[in-house]
């Protein structure tokens, strides 16, 4: 399972990238109004940092308006990637977008058929959201296994992206679950690196050492 990460935030972005434990970056309106800036700056600044994609929102919510956005998000790079929230209307913008070649990441998807429904339309990625529906007490990881069983049964080839991370549980049990994805909040990420016995292991070979170098 590949990791994305989470967040608009650049020193963030070059951490994990510098740890060369990510393989690209999602965003959505709110990441980027934390930061601050100029959204379609940060995105271009964020594309630069990393070779992998890089998810962009497109706000509109007709068809007409989301494609016009999808263009414009496109141009900023190469690895842009145009986020479109699953509804009917942007459906129609993820078929248009999709026969100009450009790749879309079907978002806001908590259940097998919208999944379905997205990846037929065209998307590259569909992203469910596991935190919004573990804390609604639905079978995040369930779903994601019953779509990961939907696509390879199917041969489809969109990639599924467990999004809404909250914890690394999440993250073992979507591994687990055969996600393609997870794109994860970077305290997370910093979560995963740590174990206590790591860190005892440390301080242990640290005094070790310390004992045969005086000598």
């Amino acid at each position: 399972m590949k990791l994305f990460i989470d967040t608009a935030n650049t020193e963030e972005i070059v951490i994990t990238e510098n740890m060369g434990i990510i393989c690209g970056v999602t965003t959505n309106p709110t990441l980027l109004s934390r930061e601050g800036h100029n959204p379609r700056e940060m995105a271009c600044k964020i594309a630069d940092i990393v070779n992998g994609p890089v998810s962009y929102e497109a706000v509109s919510t007709d068809a007409d308006g989301i494609v016009r956005e999808g263009k414009e998000i496109a141009a900023i790079a190469t690895n842009m990637v145009v986020k479109v929230a699953m509804t009917s209307e942007g459906l129609k913008a993820i078929k248009r977008l999709s026969e100009l070649g450009i790749k879309t990441n079907a978002t806001l998807i908590f259940n097998e058929n919208q999944a379905l429904l997205a990846a037929r339309a065209g998307a590259t990625y569909v992203s469910i959201f596991i935190g919004r529906l573990v804390d609604r007490g639905v079978d995040a990881i369930g779903i994601t296994r019953n779509i990961r069983m939907i696509f390879d049964t199917n041969d489809i080839e969109a990639e599924i992206i467990a999004a809404s991370i909250r914890n690394t549980e999440q993250v073992t049990q979507c591994a687990l679950a055969g996600a393609h994805i997870a794109t994860v909040p970077y305290r997370v990420l910093t979560e995963m690196v740590e174990h206590p016995l790591t860190t005892a292991g440390i301080e242990k070979f640290m005094e070790d050492w310390k004992k045969v170098s005086e000598k």
